[in-house]
């Protein structure tokens, strides 16, 4: 067993973080800031669109029950990687489609899988595959918000038929 990291951005990091805690195999979500120009930025920062972050997640997983291949095909189902700069509602480019890989074997798997789900779709994916630059930890408040804001109206709107389409299209992923 070794406890591996995949930073992934796809629009909010609720909606990634509750998504993938619910993974088997995710060992810790962290959301969090990552590739911009701008030291320990604070979300209000990050939110003027002017410090070049994009909100992510650094998934801790153990890789003998998951891999990130597989993280990578959960990543692409619960977002829609066409869209640039955008998921539903929020916008800019914090909120971008992002895999930052941290090794030449992240990339190549990111680039595989990218090709693999872009068969299935009618428009171009807009992910950007490129390589971590930084990271930083965002706000303890959005650390899990999803289980602690369950009733929000963000919550119930958005991030929860992304739990419930990972629960979906791969019940044999989702911890028991």
């Amino acid at each position: 067993m070794a406890i591996r990291e995949a930073i992934l951005g796809g629009g909010c990091f609720w909606c990634l973080d509750a998504a993938f805690r619910q993974v088997d195999g995710v060992v810790d979500v962290i959301s969090g800031y990552a590739n911009g120009h701008v030291a320990n930025p604070t979300y209000k920062e990050v939110c003027t669109d002017t410090t070049g972050h994009a909100e992510v997640v650094k998934v801790l997983y153990d890789d003998s029950k998951i891999s990130y291949r597989d993280l990578l095909k959960i990543f692409y189902a619960i977002h829609d990687p066409t869209t640039l700069n955008r998921q539903g509602a929020d916008f800019g480019s914090q909120y971008r489609s992002t895999i930052l890989y941290q090794n030449e074997e992240e990339r190549k798997i990111a680039e595989e899988v990218t090709a693999e789900v872009q068969k299935g779709l009618e428009r171009k994916i807009v992910t950007r595959i490129e390589p971590l630059k930084n990271f930083y930890p965002a706000e303890e408040y959005h650390q899990n918000y999803f289980a602690k804001n369950p009733h929000h109206g963000y919550c119930q709107v958005v991030v929860a038929p992304k739990v419930l389409k990972v629960r979906e299209k791969f019940p044999e992923k989702v911890k028991h």
